[in-house]
């Protein structure tokens, strides 16, 4: 009798507590977005910068950078971003991230697995942006170590998420500056000395749900290259997308 009562309190709590569309609040059926909202989600797909994964408004050819990707480059090689960082994208990642809504994760790990194939070829591991253990006590989980969770399933690389630590507590990123943001984070991460053996000379993407400065992502980096990483890539849920600016 498991199964059939399991049914029927799942159908039970459907009916009470319906699931409901993170960005505009109306039921859905399953996990995820209305169809309205799924609409105005917008995804990235090529052309974009072959560094930073910025979308292109015309097709330049293979291999162009963006602006600024030699302007500023970051210490990861590649980013991939499966989305834009819009309304929808927002409500979306705070749900998840502020919400408990948890069920997200696998939907939004797998566009992530999807978007970022090209730099998951050949990765030796997945590592997620680390928080704080202040922090991951306050919310219970970290976020992208659910989606990492996803991304492993759906791409058989193995996660790492013990290899690389939050070493200190930061102030959150929202409303600061660019030159700020790097500041906050200057010192945050490392690699434990028992865990650089993990590390050196492995192919490593970072995860993370969102892309905004890239200040996080860069220190991330720099840490895992400090500790011998061979080359570290990155994979968001959403990037943010500045007003579009010509390829070099």
């Amino acid at each position: 009798m498991t199964a059939p009562f399991r049914a029927v309190f799942a159908r039970v709590l459907d009916v009470a507590l319906p699931r409901l569309c993170p960005a505009c609040r109306e039921p859905v059926r399953d996990s995820g977005l209305c169809a309205p909202c799924w609409g105005k989600l917008t995804q990235i797909a090529p052309p974009y910068c072959e560094r930073l994964g910025i979308p292109f408004a015309y097709d330049p050819g293979p291999g162009v950078l963006s602006m600024q990707a030699i302007a500023d480059p970051p210490a990861y090689h590649r980013a991939r971003a499966a989305v834009r960082y819009d309304d929808v994208a927002r409500a979306l990642v705070h749900a998840l991230k502020y919400g408990d809504r948890i069920d997200l994760a696998p939907v939004m790990g797998r566009w992530m697995a999807r978007a970022g194939r090209e730099v998951l070829q050949g990765a030796d591991a997945l590592v997620p942006v680390p928080l704080h253990w202040r922090r991951l006590w306050a919310r219970r989980f970290n976020q992208s170590a659910l989606l990492s969770q996803t991304m492993s399933r759906e791409t058989g690389v193995d996660v790492n998420d013990t290899a690389l630590r939050r070493i200190k507590p930061t102030a959150q990123q929202v409303g600061l500056t660019q030159s700020e943001r790097a500041q906050n984070v200057q010192g945050a991460f490392g690699v434990p000395a028992d865990r650089k053996a993990e590390v050196a000379g492995r192919r490593l993407v970072l995860v993370d749900d969102v892309l905004t400065s890239g200040a996080t992502s860069d220190a991330c980096a720099r840490a895992l290259l400090r500790a011998g990483a061979q080359s570290v890539d990155l994979v968001v849920f959403a990037r943010v997308v500045d007003a579009v600016r010509p390829p070099i």
